[in-house]
């Protein structure tokens, strides 16, 4: 049978451990090709590059991939570019990440790893994101891989439903402490956010973006409460942004 044909992205710059971890396993899946940051764009949500100009650059990072390009533009771009510049045919599969962090509840809304998966469901491509909770440069993601390779080959296998990709997120934890896999909804959270204002030497004032994200949320469907029970969430999103249920409500007014 011919290889499934993988475009691989992610957010955090085609030099991140967790891009090239990610790379090793759809290896041992399929054709890879990838299309990924040149430079960390994480929390860049949908973004696109209108009013500057693209690059993309060849490059061997991996002896084994004959097709691997840096992007200076957002993970949009990236995958905007593989489809419609780059590649020959749609790719079979796109898989965005290993992010390192996060991309639970509230916080796909932002992730530049997520979006890119995104794009590529706008593509007609079955596509997932990745993520560890472990924010950590040296993260070790051997004990994820059967994970990701068992979940990307069901979506090979299965396909999605029109519209839907997956964000999966792993917990901070080894292998052998993994419950398993468990199919959410994303969470009811939130950050509550400040400003951390500071002055430079010169005297002028800079911020730093913190806060503290909170979970309002108490059900045990969630990927908030799968992650903190040690299992692997998997959350199906959609990009119809579209509140269906308040359709019929809004037709109530008089507009």
């Amino acid at each position: 049978m011919k290889k499934p044909l993988i475009l691989v992205t992610n957010d955090d710059s085609i030099v991140a451990p967790g891009i090239r971890f990610l790379i090793s396993v759809m290896k041992e899946i399929g054709e890879v090709i990838v299309v990924a940051p040149d430079s960390p764009q994480s929390a860049m949500g949908h973004a696109i590059t209108i009013n500057n100009t693209l690059h993309i650059d060849k490059v061997n990072l991996d002896n084994e991939i004959e097709h691997e390009y840096s992007c200076s533009g957002t993970p949009v771009d990236c995958v905007k570019m593989a489809v419609h510049e780059i590649l020959k045919r749609k790719p079979d599969l796109c898989v965005s990440g290993v992010n390192h962090g996060s991309n639970s509840s509230i916080n796909v809304i932002y992730s530049g790893t997520m979006s890119a998966a995104v794009e590529a469901g706008i593509e007609g491509i079955p596509a997932i994101g990745f993520s560890h909770l472990d924010y950590g440069w040296s993260t070790d993601f051997e004990p994820i891989r059967d994970y990701v390779k068992e979940i990307t080959m069901a979506v090979l296998q299965n396909g999605l439903p029109d519209g839907v990709v997956l964000n999966v997120n792993f917990p901070k934890t080894d292998e052998k402490s993994i419950q398993g896999i468990k199919i959410c909804r994303q969470a009811k959270a939130t950050w509550v956010e400040k400003f951390d204002k500071r002055t430079n030497p010169q005297g002028k004032e800079y911020f730093w973006l913190t806060g503290e994200f909170v979970n309002q949320d108490k059900g045990e469907d969630t990927d908030e409460w799968a992650l903190k029970n040690s299992y692997v969430s998997v959350v199906p999103v959609q990009f119809d942004l579209t509140a269906h249920h308040a359709i019929q409500k809004l037709n109530s007014w008089d507009l």
